[in-house]
């Protein structure tokens, strides 16, 4: 069991059988050196990738993208998911379903901040159906820079957003795989861990 499964099992409650509520350290209060910790995983996955640039989208993927960015010494881009007086010209803009809330959002970023030719490594809290993923993928690909991969604190490994990034071809590295959760626990498929 790595570092993150672990906190998951102590402090991880599942609300239903493809729903986790992980608020103590992730969604909603940060454990700074928790998050740290992340952070320096998924960098140590992708050292030597070129990364120039980091991609997540507000909020939950913000703290592991920017200790990530950290280490790997490049600036860190989120996508906007509700407008902004001050962000309103030269965006780039995709659509994200998502399944939490129900609804699609706009995403966008500043054109200015994602260029062409980059290599961008995306990193987000969940992959589930990758919706996200995805949006962030279009994002990266309207500003004609690279996809070095994506960097995933959680996977739900039981529904097909790894599935779906894989067969366009994207290298995803996640911290904790969850195979199935319910009230009798929480089961992960083997993940590697290279930084501890």
């Amino acid at each position: 069991m790595n570092f993150l499964e672990k906190k998951i099992c102590e402090e991880g409650i599942v609300l239903s059988p493809t729903v986790l509520k992980v608020d103590s350290f992730i969604n909603h209060q940060i454990d700074p050196l928790f998050m740290q910790q992340i952070g320096c995983e998924i960098a140590a996955r992708f050292k030597g990738e070129g990364i120039t640039k980091i991609l997540t989208i507000e909020s939950s993927g913000i703290a592991p993208a920017v200790f990530a960015g950290l280490e790997l010494d490049v600036p860190v881009i989120f996508a906007r998911k509700k407008k902004s007086l001050t962000l309103t010209d030269g965006l780039i803009t995709s659509k994200v379903y998502s399944f939490t809330k129900q609804k699609v959002n706009e995403i966008s970023v500043a054109s200015k901040f994602l260029n062409a030719g980059e290599r961008v490594l995306i990193i987000d809290d969940f992959l589930a159906h990758g919706e996200a993923a995805l949006g962030l993928a279009e994002l990266v690909n309207k500003a004609g820079a690279l996809i070095s991969g994506f960097g995933i604190v959680i996977e739900k490994s039981f529904q097909d957003g790894r599935q779906k990034l894989v067969e366009k071809g994207y290298r995803v590295e996640s911290i904790a795989r969850i195979s199935e959760m319910n009230a009798n626990g929480i089961s992960f498929l083997k993940s590697e861990v290279t930084s501890l």
